[in-house]
């Protein structure tokens, strides 16, 4: 186990006195009250924006929920850049409430538009539901950017874990002409290798929150087909080549299963010639966004992405 931020020991400490029953052991249906019950004892309280609305959307398989949020100061009738942001979760736990305080927070670092999409979870939708449900969102905020009021041209992806993996699928995506282009992508500790055989996955066993066997738990869950893991739609490592996807802001942390792949993937596209942003914490959580009642490092963390976020999104190159 590495070294530790001293709060993030703490957290533990308190995590393994209240013998919360690990999500593998759990049913999908329990998995998610366990981690909705979370929220409030982990999270930040939730900032004030500008505006919120809940939207419902034709997707693949019926209604698709999204939720738009405008930073704080920022007027109604200003186009604004976008980010459509995609929930962790391992695709089975997570929705629009369990990533709406940091939703906002970036909303508000940024000066931005952000849209939350609430995809469909599996097993009862295994691979590629999620994918498809996040790809015909951004395709629907794409088409209704006027009404909306935001920038076509500056539309950027994100998310976090499970959700980063939906955002890095859909940024090779929008390079290849099979989605609308992104001229950002936000991969906050990623899943993006299913595959599930790294170093990482052999060092954090025990002990955490997410655990090498919570992950094959989600796994399992998302892609029952195990020759789907091998697909590049659900391990975007795997993809021939990342050259031409747009910028990318990728956080990963050390005490994490996911760490080694998210590392990978940073380096892959700093060598296929994207301009990458890695930022590498080695003494903190996998979650460590939505630890901030616990651990001072999450609001410094969220500080900096939104504003790296902020910069890309209203100065960067915009899509063509």
């Amino acid at each position: 186990m590495p070294i530790l931020d001293p709060e993030v020991q703490v957290l533990l400490d308190l995590v393994r006195k209240s013998a919360r029953p690990p999500f593998e052991a759990l049913s999908p249906e329990a998995a998610r009250a366990a981690y909705a019950a979370s929220w409030d004892i982990m999270q930040s309280p939730a900032q004030e924006v500008a505006s919120t609305r809940d939207i419902g959307i034709a997707g693949p398989a019926g209604e698709l929920q999204l939720r738009v949020y405008r930073g704080a100061g920022t007027p109604a009738d200003t186009p604004l850049p976008c980010l459509v942001f995609l929930h962790g979760g391992g695709w089975v736990i997570g929705n629009l409430e369990s990533h709406d305080r940091l939703c906002r927070r970036l909303a508000n670092l940024a000066r931005i538009c952000v849209i939350a999409v609430d995809y469909r979870l599996a097993p009862e939708h295994a691979f590629p539901a999620a994918l498809d449900d996040s790809a015909a969102a951004l395709q629907w905020v794409h088409d209704n950017a006027s009404a909306l009021a935001i920038l076509p041209e500056r539309i950027a992806v994100g998310g976090d874990s499970a959700g980063g993996n939906l955002a890095a699928v859909l940024a090779l995506m929008g390079r290849d002409g099979n989605a609308p282009r992104s001229m950002f992508q936000l991969l906050v500790y990623p899943v993006v290798d299913l595959r599930a055989q790294s170093d990482s996955y052999r060092a954090i066993s025990a002990g955490v929150p997410l655990t090498a066997s919570t992950m094959h738990y989600f796994i399992g869950h998302y892609t029952p087909q195990e020759a789907d893991r091998l697909d590049w739609r659900a391990s975007p490592l795997l993809a021939q080549s990342l050259a031409g996807t747009p910028p990318a802001l990728v956080l990963t942390v050390g005490i994490d299963p996911l760490c080694d792949e998210g590392r990978a993937y940073a380096q892959r596209l700093h060598d296929e010639g994207v301009r990458v942003n890695a930022l590498h914490l080695n003494d903190q959580l996998h979650g460590l966004l939505s630890q901030g009642n616990f651990v001072r490092t999450s609001h410094l963390v969220t500080d900096y992405i939104g504003a790296v976020l902020g910069d890309a999104m209203h100065k960067g190159a915009a899509t063509r």
